[in-house]
């Protein structure tokens, strides 16, 4: 029992776990361990429910659906997906492409696993980005359908979806009065409220030649961050280092960035625009961050020097 005059404690409750394919960490502050977990498994089944949506590996998903019917006929979906699908489509205006979730239509001809032998030829890569092209993504806001033009073209959400489960988690808590925490999906991460000590969230921005070493740390307030890093999967062809992530535009791998970080409100945003700053390289990434509103992006190249949007000020002292 608490005395007169004492106030309850809040704990700081943390779970890691496999979600859409990857490393989920919900963190949330509660009253008690108990009501802590209880917030976290209703996070987890809110992330499950997305994925049941949203999973092009899932056959009984609505994006399977869409997948099965390319080139077929357009297919009605539920209000939620086409509004996705509708945001991503506005994000590849934006990026010139450089975002697309048509890339799903691509043949994995580059292959990150040690097994590769020589580079494709330019016919091949041709061939394998044929069918890409978010301007082949027919929407129709009337009657709620979503039609791929071309027969085996492919939709999917590898570069927003994370972003998006973890927003749509963080609502959920936030309704149901949890006061802090982070939802991180493989290092997609959104924030609410404070600490259990009522201190600031803090996010590092990994050095990427030693990952234990942080040249930053930035407070997230109300806020998120997304990194897409080529630090773990790549590959080196004569001497020169190509990262796993390839531009939809051209079929080649990015070169010339080793990471990227993106703040803005909200992580699906995050999520999709690292990826595209990554791909769009370094000074066009960071002139079209500098055009949005209330987004700004730290970008580490492959010299390991750091260069950052306008609104970004580095807090030394942390």
């Amino acid at each position: 029992m608490l005395s007169p005059g004492q106030e309850r404690k809040d704990v700081t409750v943390r779970k890691a776990l496999k979600l859409m394919g990857t490393r989920f960490e919900i963190t949330v502050v509660a009253p008690n361990e108990d009501i802590g977990y209880i917030n976290i498994d209703e996070a987890v089944s809110e992330v499950k429910r997305i994925e049941k949506i949203i999973s092009s590996w899932d056959e009984n998903s609505e994006t399977s659906l869409i997948n099965k019917n390319a080139g077929i006929k357009p297919v009605k979906v539920s209000t939620e997906l086409f509004g996705l699908i509708e945001r991503s489509k506005k994000i590849s205006e934006i990026t010139d492409g450089a975002f697309d979730i048509s890339y799903a239509s691509m043949d994995n001809i580059w292959k990150f696993d040690g097994t590769m032998k020589r580079e494709p030829s330019e016919a091949e890569i041709q061939r394998s980005i044929s069918k890409i092209g978010h301007e082949k993504i027919l929407i129709d806001s009337d009657k709620s359908t979503v039609y791929l033009t071309e027969p085996g073209m492919r939709i999917g959400f590898g570069a927003i979806g994370k972003g998006y489960a973890a927003d749509r988690a963080k609502e959920l808590l936030v309704s149901k009065q949890v006061k802090g925490g982070i939802i991180n999906a493989s290092g997609d991460l959104t924030t609410w409220g404070t600490k259990a000590t009522g201190d600031k969230w803090l996010v590092g921005i990994a050095n990427p030649l030693s990952k234990d070493k942080v040249f930053s740390w930035l407070p997230v307030i109300e806020s998120s961050v997304a990194t897409s890093g080529n630090y773990e999967k790549y590959i080196i062809f004569n001497g020169k280092k190509y990262s796993h992530i390839i531009d939809p535009r051209t079929g080649y791998p990015t070169e010339g960035i080793t990471s990227v970080s993106v703040f803005a409100k909200n992580a699906e945003l995050c999520d999709a625009l690292a990826t595209a700053v990554f791909i769009m390289g370094r000074d066009s990434g960071i002139h079209l961050i500098n055009q949005i509103d209330g987004v700004e992006v730290v970008v580490v190249d492959s010299e390991n020097k750091l260069h950052k949007s306008s609104g970004i000020v580095f807090d030394q002292n942390q």
